[in-house]
Parts: C-alpha cells; structure tokens; sequence
C-alpha cells in the first residue's frame, strides 16, 4: 500500500510540474470547481471591445447626430474625440500663449521708445515749475510729459521729459549745461520711462489745473502717520492746508498723500520738504499731476 501510495504521490507531482510549464495555475482536487488558468482570462479579454461606451472617459463629448440611436464607434486608425478636444485645448492655450508674448514683446517695445524719446534733468532750481521747464524744452520738439520730483538728497530737484519723438529727445540733450533759475541744469538721456497717469485723474477744467499748482504729491509715508499728523507737518512747514487725501494698501509698505495748499507758494515750499523726516521714514515731495478732488456723498439708503 505504501508503495502505491508513494507511486501516487509521484504522479501528482509530475503532473503538477506540467501544469506549471504550459503556464497553468496549479489547482488542489479541493479546488478544481474553481479551476481557472490564464489562457482564459486571455481568452474573456479579446471578446471585450474597446471601442464600448464604458471604456470611454467622461470627458468624452459624443457625436450630437447618432445614427439609429446607436453609440458612435470611432474608428481605431483615428483620434477619439476626447483626444480631439484635448488638442484644441492645448492649441488654444498655446494660442493664448502666443499673444501673451506679442502683448509682452509689444509692450517692451513700446517702453523702450519711451526711453529714447526722454531726457533726464537734474539741478533744478526749487522755484522752477514743470511749465517752466516744459516750456524750456518746448523748443526742442513737442513735449509729451514733464514730471518733476524731489530729491531727498539736496534742495535741488530733478525731471523727466518725454518728447513725441527721438529727435527731439536728441535735440534736448544741447540745452546740458543752460542756466534755469539760479543753477545750470543738467541733460542726459534717460534709463527709464514716465509712468503714465491715469486719464481719468487728469484736470479737466482750469480750476482744476490751479488746483495742481497749489498741490503736491507726497510719498514714502510711514505707515504709523497718521493724517493729522501729516497735515500738521505741513502746516507747520509751508502754510494752510486746505484738503489731504492719504492713502495706503496692504501690500506697500508706506503711503502716499496728495497736499493741497490754499496758496501756491505754500505748494513750492513744500517741495523743500523732501528728505525731511516724518516718523521714521524720510518723505518725498514731488509736484501733483492730479487735483484732489472732494469726495462724492454717496446717497443714504432710506
């Protein structure tokens, strides 16, 4: 009995062995109900079709105009359509990319223009006025802007002018040396353009431009000032106040103010005041583009 039994036994492992090499998984008799190997599982995956709804994405966007109510099977040769729209996304992004860059180098472009139609002024006398000086330079071509500004480092100030075009940016660069007020200016090429000023803030009548006179543009306020504070600075220093607008924002670090006087004299004086300190911050003081208008009285809800 024995030697049948090991007989058996042998037989068992033989045909175990077999079974492994034709790639067979090796089943108990226990499990034979469960018998299962993998040209089967071979065999259930070819009967599938790929191209069934199911094995679609949701993204996939099916043909509007089916025909007899069945799914639109896409051929296997060409792009599904989710593929498609994918492809039209990606060019359209790389579209809008495209035009970013053209924006970007037209704006480029166009700032450096800017630059070769400015010139760079420094020394100018206190009590010289951006007219003055636009008038100065206005025999040189057509001046587009003049910006004047305070320097904390001197009781001189300095300018921008850009002209309309590069000639007369070049033809300005003779008056280098020319006597304006108590000092000879000097005339050089600029390294940076006028930051334009919103239209919308721009006099619009002649008692707004004789407001701007009498106004001064104030920035690099310390945060800590409050608006009497600055109101008194400058009251102290050059003369009545007659309306203050300070603001600020979370992301800067200081404020900026618009200063208006009751007297022009008092703006002028004002622009001395560049340099000086106001809590911890020294203050710059530049002539103002823009009148401070009163605010507008926004109607109660009754």
């Amino acid at each position: 009995m024995a030697a049948v039994a090991d007989k058996s036994g042998e037989a068992a492992l033989v045909a175990a062995a077999a079974n492994d090499k034709n790639g067979l998984v090796v089943e108990t008799p226990k499990s034979e109900s469960k018998k299962f190997n993998v040209q089967n599982l071979v065999d259930m995956f070819t009967k599938l079709n790929p191209l069934a709804k199911e094995f679609f994405p949701s993204s996939y966007q099916q043909n509007q105009t089916k025909n007899d109510g069945k799914f639109n099977q896409v051929p296997v040769g060409n792009k599904s359509v989710g593929n498609e729209n994918f492809s039209n996304r990606r060019r359209r992004n790389n579209s809008n990319q495209g035009r970013r860059r053209l924006n970007g180098k037209a704006f480029r472009a166009q700032r450096d223009d800017s630059i070769r139609q400015t010139v760079y002024v420094s020394d100018i006398d206190q009590n010289v006025t951006e007219e003055q000086l636009a008038g100065l330079f206005s025999n040189c071509g057509q001046v587009v802007d003049c910006r004047v500004c305070g320097d904390p480092h001197s009781v001189l100030r300095f300018a921008f002018v850009e002209f309309a075009d590069e000639e007369g940016a070049r033809a300005a660069l003779n008056l280098n040396g020319i006597m304006l007020g108590f000092y000879p200016v000097r005339v050089l090429p600029s390294k940076t353009a006028i930051l334009p000023v919103n239209p919308t803030f721009l006099p619009r009548s002649e008692d707004e431009r004789e407001m701007c006179t009498r106004t001064v543009y104030c920035t690099n306020i310390d945060k800590k000032v409050s608006q009497a504070e600055v109101k008194n600075f400058f009251e102290s220093a050059c003369g009545e106040v007659t309306r203050l607008r300070l603001l600020g924002d979370n992301v800067h670090s200081t404020r900026i103010a618009f200063v208006e006087f009751a007297m022009a004299e008092s703006a002028i004086v004002a622009l001395n005041c560049s340099g000086m300190v106001l809590g911890t911050q020294p203050l710059r003081v530049s002539p103002s583009k823009t009148p401070v208008r009163p605010r507008v009285a926004r109607p109660t809800l009754v």
